[in-house]
């Protein structure tokens, strides 16, 4: 029996490789998706997919509705921003694709399921080179997270460090494809697009789009997702 981890499932390509990972390191993870208002709400049955095939311990999905605030072309009537290419995405300007505050309320909710699983070991597949320029994707958030963490909690205080682990951080979107793909990862299971029709077909010219195909294209291997035609 391996250590207890809780690892944030989207049902993308990240989240999933980072499952993948934990599982590799041996820790048994206690899955955690969120029902958050998205649009791209498809993701979740991505979600269920991965981990049932990975035979997680435990997959909770969390209901939250961020629709209240708005603010985030995820969460509101904003057209998701579209792209012909990847060279045309800047990490000078946050995207309106940034949910405010995301990562803060999802990792705030991944503390709670820890304390009650028993786990001092949390995974989330943030990315700083092939990403977006969201703010809550960057190391020193996440070390002032899990400081705030082991503050914040009865394990905490108790003398039982909380560990934020975050594997992708310095990868390439190609780099993570290899990686998970050595692991086995079938990412014909996951879902990666902000706009997807309504049977979950991939825009194909999303931010999260442009960046997993632009990572399997410098990997070298062919994405197995179907995108809507052009």
């Amino acid at each position: 029996m391996g250590t207890p981890a809780v690892v944030l499932l989207s049902g993308g390509l990240d989240s999933t490789t980072v499952l993948a990972i934990a599982k590799d390191r041996g820790f048994d993870p206690y899955a955690l998706s969120f029902r958050y208002g998205q649009r791209h709400v498809v993701e979740l049955e991505a979600a269920r997919r991965v981990a049932d095939t990975q035979g997680v311990k435990r997959h909770v999905v969390a209901d939250i509705d961020l629709r209240v605030f708005g603010g985030s072309s995820l969460t509101a009537d904003i057209d998701v921003p579209k792209h012909d290419s990847a060279a045309e995405l800047t990490d000078h300007d946050i995207p309106s694709t940034y949910v405010p505050a995301r990562n803060t309320i999802f990792l705030s909710f991944a503390l709670a399921y820890a304390e009650t699983v028993g786990a001092q070991d949390i995974f989330i597949g943030v990315n700083a080179l092939d990403y977006s320029g969201y703010p809550d994707c960057r190391p020193e958030y996440i070390a002032a997270f899990e400081t705030m963490a082991n503050l914040a909690t009865k394990a905490g205080v108790g003398g039982s460090s909380l560990k934020i682990h975050t594997p992708l951080i310095e990868m390439t979107k190609a780099q993570i494809v290899r990686a998970g793909t050595a692991l086995g990862v079938d990412y014909g299971l996951t879902s990666s697009c902000y706009d997807p029709s309504a049977s979950g077909e991939p825009c194909g010219r999303c931010d999260s789009c442009l960046l997993r195909l632009k990572g399997f294209e410098e990997a070298g291997l062919n994405d197995p997702l179907a995108y809507q035609a052009a």
